[in-house]
């Protein structure tokens, strides 16, 4: 009698490091039930070879040049709401956690983490699941206990994305153009996020999103 062989599970690879992801479909392709379907470097490439290709589990950085990854999961999700997305960070800060799980992620592993914890999560999220590196469990069940009181768990998922790319020097109509929003939107969004961290000027959030792990200087 013969076994049916198990259904490979399609990967989406979304980091901006070319060697990153080359480094990720050597460890992900020696295991026989995964097969890496595509690549992107961006969230909007990400969001176009996810309408290409209908990964069952897509793999996404967070930090990327122009619009997050926060900002591919939500258009992934808006486009099909039972999409797998799981995220592979080296951010392990509780309200950068909290944000990719509201922006609709499936589960969120530390770059840290050993191979098997990646490849454990992507066949739970394949499941439908829920899945975290241990790290990530730990930020998660410390915040509960003793809320970390950031001044991010102040903003919206939309507004810490904002204030990321103005850390990282985006103008205005930069971040209009990769949110596909009005610049007077950003503009109100800028004015809010001030308003709500009680930064009075943009050094003084730049500072803020370097405190919190949203920029590098």
């Amino acid at each position: 009698m013969t076994t049916s062989k198990t259904r490979d599970i399609s990967i989406l690879l979304v980091d901006d490091h070319p060697v990153v992801r080359q480094g990720y479909r050597r460890v992900l392709e020696h295991q026989d039930d995964f097969r890496v379907v595509a690549e992107a470097d961006n969230a909007a490439n990400a969001y176009r070879a996810f309408k290409s290709h209908e990964p069952d589990v897509v793999i996404m950085d967070i930090s990327m040049p122009g619009a997050s990854g926060l900002e591919a999961i939500r258009n992934i999700r808006a486009r099909s709401p039972d999409a797998h997305i799981l995220v592979f960070s080296m951010h392990s800060e509780a309200a950068q956690v909290k944000a990719a799980f509201g922006a609709g992620a499936s589960g969120f592993v530390t770059k840290g983490s050993e191979p098997a914890a990646l490849i454990d999560a992507i066949r739970i999220v394949a499941r439908g699941e829920h899945a975290m590196s241990d790290d990530i469990a730990r930020v998660l069940a410390m915040d509960s206990l003793v809320p970390t009181q950031s001044v991010l768990d102040q903003l919206g998922e939309r507004e810490i994305e904002i204030l990321r790319q103005l850390a990282a020097g985006s103008t205005k109509e930069q971040i209009a153009d990769n949110l596909n929003l009005s610049t007077k939107t950003v503009q109100n969004y800028h004015y809010l996020i001030k308003a709500k961290t009680g930064m009075r000027t943009d050094a003084q959030l730049v500072r803020l999103a370097v405190e919190c792990g949203l920029a590098n200087l």
